[in-house]
């Protein structure tokens, strides 16, 4: 998504406005996107973004559904990629996306993680979480995961990723060691942490 220096061709203001708005959220987060700012990289007035965003907000909306996009499709690109279970790599990818571009899943938290989305990312997350069940649906059919309702698993597989990817971007875990964390995590969500023979009730 780098854009810098970017020259806009007529009717195409509002792709590029959002296109720098992402690269200053790679650079410094949410909180170094300003309208003038954006407007400056993009070479044009400081007024001209107002005539497709009214105010910041509405410009920051517009970034987060850009970044929504670009999550998602990174994700299926993985599972699309995976040679074996695939979603194996649908975590490992939502880790890696957050480790790579912590502003973008800052950015995130507010705008998909929440019970008040906004309808645009409302309709993209509802496509993509049924995407995500009907793969759990197929891996099933294959026996690759267990027989279990596909909501739950998807449930429990996204707040464990979500966790540890939110770990990392807090520095509560240390970054340098990703890689084998992740690996390690995930298998040990993939086979469980009760010992054998041991039930939940037991």
């Amino acid at each position: 998504m780098k854009t810098t220096g970017r020259p806009y061709h007529h009717g195409s203001l509002p792709e590029t406005l959002v296109a720098h708005a992402v690269e200053l959220l790679d650079e410094a987060g949410a909180e170094a996107v300003t309208v003038r700012e954006v407007a400056r990289r993009a070479g044009v007035s400081p007024a001209a973004p107002f005539r497709h965003f009214p105010d910041r907000a509405a410009l920051m909306a517009a970034v987060a559904e850009v970044v929504m996009v670009d999550f998602g499709m990174v994700q299926l690109a993985a599972v699309e990629s995976a040679g074996s279970l695939p979603f194996r790599a649908l975590g490992t990818a939502f880790v890696h996306y957050a480790l790579t571009h912590p502003h973008r899943f800052t950015l995130l938290r507010p705008t998909l993680f929440t019970a008040d989305r906004t309808p645009a990312v409302e309709e993209g997350h509802r496509a993509f979480t049924d995407a995500i069940t009907s793969m759990i649906v197929a891996g099933q059919q294959r026996g690759e995961l267990r027989r279990a309702d596909p909501e739950l698993i998807r449930i429990t597989a996204q707040a464990l990723v979500y966790g540890l990817s939110q770990m990392f971007v807090d520095d509560y875990l240390d970054a340098t060691r990703a890689e084998t964390l992740i690996d390690e995590v995930i298998d040990l969500f993939g086979v469980g942490v009760l010992a054998p023979g041991r039930t939940v009730d037991a």
